[in-house]
């Protein structure tokens, strides 16, 4: 009976995941159909299409599926019409949050984001409401075995970054929205495919908090990033180490 129960774990645990990647998948195909559809479906004509694909390619989604994405974008197949939206809004603790989303429905989308919030301890606020807290910016990722941080550091200056900030995990490249692009493809000709390239929400300032509230927070994040039409969640939480650890081990 314990064998029985342990392999009903496993093969749960492995649903859950094998269910995340392919909701992951779907969110970045839908990064892919729109940036081809704004633009030209050739990734080296269309700034935004590189980035997504690089996105696709670090995530390890098949190429069959980044090409039939590209192709929904370009027409060539049938899709959904989609639209980019933002929401704005404060969770646990008061910590400031920007929601991304791609929607074919932008009740519903709006709808299941303010339920999120509402279920979650958190209250969904106007547009603009807590982005001056953030800054917009590039940011490209690599692993920290991919180079050292000097070298890191050099090629991204010369391509065009702002800053590189080497952690136990990642090297995190910053440059500025506009530039995300270029910065890229010099990153890329030194160091192959990042694990990571988007426009990302830098917090300005940041709201520390003690367990109970960033339990409540992740929760939160959790059941935003559940969405299907959410695509990026940022906020500006400050979570003391020791809790995140004791977080993650739960």
């Amino acid at each position: 009976m314990a064998g029985h129960s342990k392999f009903k774990n496993i093969m749960f645990r492995k649903g859950a995941q094998d269910k995340k990647r392919a909701r992951e998948f779907a969110k970045l195909g839908r990064e892919i159909t729109v940036a081809a559809k704004l633009g030209a479906p050739d990734p080296a004509m269309n700034p935004r299409l590189r980035t997504a694909v690089a996105a696709a390619k670090a995530a390890s989604m098949p190429k069959d599926n980044i090409e039939r994405a590209i192709k929904k974008g370009a027409g060539e197949t049938d899709g959904e019409d989609y639209v980019e939206m933002r929401y704005e809004g404060y969770g646990p603790g008061g910590v400031a949050i920007i929601v991304e989303a791609l929607t074919d429905n932008r009740n519903r989308t709006a709808s299941d984001v303010r339920a999120a919030f509402s279920k979650m301890g958190g209250s969904l606020g106007e547009t603009n409401s807590v982005s001056f807290n953030f800054e917009r910016r590039g940011l490209i990722t690599y692993p920290l075995d991919r180079a050292g941080h000097d070298a890191v550091f050099e090629a991204a200056l010369e391509a065009g970054a702002s800053d590189v900030d080497s952690t136990d995990d990642v090297h995190e490249v910053s440059c500025g929205p506009d530039e995300l692009h270029a910065v890229l493809d010099g990153m890329v000709a030194a160091f192959g495919d990042p694990s990571g390239a988007e426009l990302d929400w830098k917090p300005l300032t940041t709201t520390e908090l003690d367990e109970d509230r960033a339990r409540g927070l992740f929760k939160l994040i959790d059941t935003l990033e559940d969405l299907d039409d959410v695509q990026h969640v940022f906020t500006n939480m400050d979570v003391p180490d020791d809790i995140m650890e004791k977080l993650g081990a739960e």
